[in-house]
């Protein structure tokens, strides 16, 4: 077990008052270790809460004074203090095996943590999960959770996992719902596997079994070049519609029965059967939008209403825990240290000098061309078309790093972002999404600056990138003196 390390104190906080600095250790908490951000997070919220605190080999003790429920103002450098759960399970669609060699470490790591579930939106299978879990789940209120459930047929799921705990595991998911947990889960439909009956099986199992899950999304697997498993392989169209009418069919018996559709496909599967999104209705309040449920839509919203129907964050998004940064799809994943386009000071007439970003390099009025996967490239060609301007196009990046179906555009690579953009001419204002980044660098291990061409990392929503393109006209709102 490591100690959490504050990484950041917020100016005028409690943490500032006290005295805390940054580095400092911080071993207990009026006496209890915590092994999660979850626990600091209800430790630190007391009233005057004692933290023991490792600075510089020395031990001493820090009085908060504060009060109840008041912020400690403290970031520490980790969500999880003790060690990971990982997951026993040996799925065969599990991208984890489908990695190629070389990466970094912490990609090959296989979690099943409730914790991780809670924090980030990281699905469990609850194979792992105890009664100890499970009180702790109730007594803190960790809710939503996200649990794989793939099949609701004992046989079949336990197969599916390769796990025989899995055909008994779902009773926690039971148990959860019982105290009123809310729980998301998720179907990855397997061709020949867990497709067609079983399916049907699956939904079926749900509605009899768990009709109190807040939503179920069916997403098509993943297969990489790297795949082993001759039973893994993409979907086919025909297969897609298949999917999509199963699923249209169980909404309509959800909607009777429950009066809520609880069910929703995949946006990669409208894309492979050459069908039309739902409208944003069908998704209400897009619950399972980072699971790739109504994503295009959202994405739509947010970039006709200029950010007014922004939609997220769900996972990585802490609604009461503060004590460590959440590192989900709409966090940005570029180190805020970091500048990739530098900061210029100027004078605002009053002495006091203000940091401006700029890019050094391509003017605004450059042309614009905006890389992505091959689905993003779908979904964003009708959009960038009715701006009906013909300095913006879309660079598709065919995604050879991993082969395969893969083609979302949050495994981009450097490496095929490089070839994409060596073809490509100086002096055009390249943007990416930064859901393909963590932490400024690509899976591939590749950062930002090691790419071919000055590139504009955006985050990823349909707001953030409509501001984007409009940059090019907007030149004259920097301060004077400034121009691109």
């Amino acid at each position: 077990m490591s100690l959490p390390i504050i990484v950041e104190i917020a100016a005028g906080s409690a943490a500032e008052r006290a005295g805390l600095l940054l580095g400092d250790e911080i071993g207990s908490i009026d006496g209890e270790t915590p092994t999660d951000v979850i626990r600091w997070q209800v430790l630190v919220d007391e009233k005057d809460p004692t933290l023991s605190v490792v600075r510089g080999g020395l031990e001493l003790d820090v009085l908060v004074a504060k009060e109840a429920g008041e912020p400690l103002g403290a970031q520490v450098d980790a969500s999880i203090f003790d060690r990971v759960r990982t997951c026993d399970n040996h799925c065969e669609f599990c991208f984890i095996y489908q990695l190629p060699k070389g990466m970094r470490r912490s990609l090959y790591l296989k979690d099943d943590d409730y914790r991780l579930s809670f924090l980030y939106g990281n699905f469990t299978t609850l194979t792992r999960f105890t009664e100890a879990d499970l009180e702790r789940v109730i007594g803190e209120g960790l809710s939503p959770l996200y649990v794989s459930i793939h099949a609701t047929d004992p046989e079949v799921r336990a197969r599916i996992l390769k796990n025989p705990r899995g055909g008994y595991s779902l009773r926690w998911l039971r148990a959860l719902l019982d105290f009123g947990i809310e729980v998301h889960g998720q179907v990855v439909v397997c061709p020949g596997i867990n497709d067609g009956s079983v399916l049907d099986e699956t939904l079926l199992g749900v509605l009899d079994r768990y009709p109190e899950l807040s939503s179920l999304a069916v997403v098509p697997l993943g297969v990489s070049a790297y795949n082993t498993e001759g039973a893994m392989r993409p979907h086919t169209r025909a297969e897609a519609i298949e999917v999509l009418d199963t699923v249209s069919e169980w909404q309509g018996r959800f909607l009777e029965f429950l009066g809520r559709r609880l069910v929703f496909a995949a946006d990669e599967y409208f894309l492979l059967a050459g069908r039309e999104f739902p409208t944003s209705d069908t998704y209400g309040d897009f619950a399972m939008h980072e699971d790739g449920i109504g994503m295009a839509r959202a994405f739509e919203l947010e970039f006709f209403d200029n950010g007014a129907n922004k939609i997220g964050p769900r996972s990585g998004f802490f609604q009461w825990v503060d004590g460590a940064p959440a590192e989900g799809y709409r966090a940005s994943r570029m180190p805020s240290a970091s500048n990739r386009s530098g900061e210029l000071l100027f004078d605002s007439g009053s002495g006091t000098k203000h940091a401006v970003s700029v890019n050094i390099g391509p003017k605004r009025s450059a042309a614009v061309a905006i890389l992505t996967g091959s689905y993003g490239a779908q979904v964003l060609e009708p959009l960038v078309s009715s701006l009906k301007q013909d300095n913006i196009r879309i660079l598709e990046v065919e995604n050879r790093f991993f082969g395969g179906n893969i083609k979302v555009t949050g495994l981009m690579v450097g490496e095929d972002i490089n070839r994409v953009l060596s073809s490509e001419p100086h002096g055009d204002r390249y943007l990416i999404p930064d859901v393909c980044l963590n932490n400024g660098k690509f899976l591939d291990g590749l950062e930002v600056d090691e790419l071919c061409r000055n590139v504009e990392v955006v985050p990823t929503d349909g707001a953030s990138l409509r501001a984007a393109i409009s940059k090019r006209e907007s030149s004259n709102s920097l301060p004077q003196g400034i121009r691109l």
